[in-house]
């Protein structure tokens, strides 16, 4: 009886399949093979020898990672100083007076100024404090004019600049405004919770509203605003003017005066600046030295 290809093979055949020629070299190679690795490490010294022949091509350990982390931290860091610098533009145009402008910035940052929102800064300031930023003239040419193509400010330790370029980039003006001189701006705007006696620097000098304001109306009216430059500030505030007083010192050509105002039993005092020779011509009629 005949045997079909696909039978099992019987015990018999097996045997003779596993010890022909052919599984027997496969065998003794592989024997071999295992041996002389065992005996000689051939192959750990190729594999050795191939490592350092690509020793130079290859990156230091953890030269990969490193080099990753890095462009990481590169973008993160490009990307915090976008925003950063896009916080402080926004800040910028938000700003609505110089104490505000100059808390935007940090030390080496700096953003575009809009001529307009330039301008509404100088104008927000009391009449008799803006001289002492600027003069009005100059800012008129500086603003209206064709020279100024565009303006940016600088933060700075302590302050900020506020450069005035040209359409070939040169700097045509240059404004330094100082964070204390800018927040004394600011408190000057404020009233102190005291009285005139207890402020230095108007001692013997504080007359009673009636006279003062009485001696005001018999100055030329052309010089009245050199004296009160901005009557609206005092408008402002809440209570009962009952005496001022004229301070000791000039400074700058200016003389500060000082007015107490009395509401409900308590008394503040609101400080302008006054010009210095329109100050000196009220304190004749003051003392009955008729100019």
């Amino acid at each position: 009886m005949g045997r079909n290809w696909y039978d099992p093979f019987s015990a018999g055949e097996w045997i003779k399949r596993s010890v022909s020629a052919l599984n027997l070299g496969i065998i003794l190679m592989v024997l071999v093979f295992a041996v002389s690795e065992f005996r000689f490490d051939w192959v750990e010294k190729l594999a050795g020898r191939y490592l350092l022949s690509i020793n130079s091509e290859r990156p230091e350990t953890g030269g990969i990672w490193e080099t990753g982390h890095q462009t990481v931290n590169a973008h993160k860091s490009l990307n915090k100083m976008i925003g950063q610098k896009e916080d402080a533009r926004r800040s910028v145009r938000d700003a609505v007076t110089f104490s505000s402008l100059a808390g935007s910035l940090n030390a080496g940052e700096w953003a575009n100024l809009d001529k307009d929102q330039f301008k509404q800064l100088y104008l927000s300031m009391p009449l008799d404090i803006r001289h002492g930023i600027m003069d009005p003239t100059r800012l008129v040419w500086l603003l209206n004019g064709n020279t100024t193509a565009r303006i940016f400010c600088e933060g700075q330790m302590g302050g900020i600049k506020v450069y005035f370029i040209d359409g070939e980039n040169r700097v045509i003006h240059q404004l330094d405004l100082d964070t204390k001189e800018i927040q004394s701006v600011a408190a000057r705007n404020q009233p102190l919770e005291a009285n005139l006696d207890t402020l230095t620097g108007f001692s013997g000098r504080i007359y009673p509203a009636s006279l003062f304001f009485d001696s005001v109306f018999k100055l030329p009216r052309d010089m009245i605003p050199d004296l009160l430059a901005a009557p609206e500030r005092l408008l402002g505030q809440i209570g009962t003017i009952s005496r001022v007083g004229i301070g000791n010192t000039a400074e700058d050509g200016y003389i500060q005066l000082g007015f107490e105002y009395s509401h409900l039993g308590n008394t503040q005092v609101f400080l302008v600046r006054a010009r210095e020779w329109a100050v000196w011509q009220l304190s004749l009629i003051l003392r009955g030295e008729q100019p």
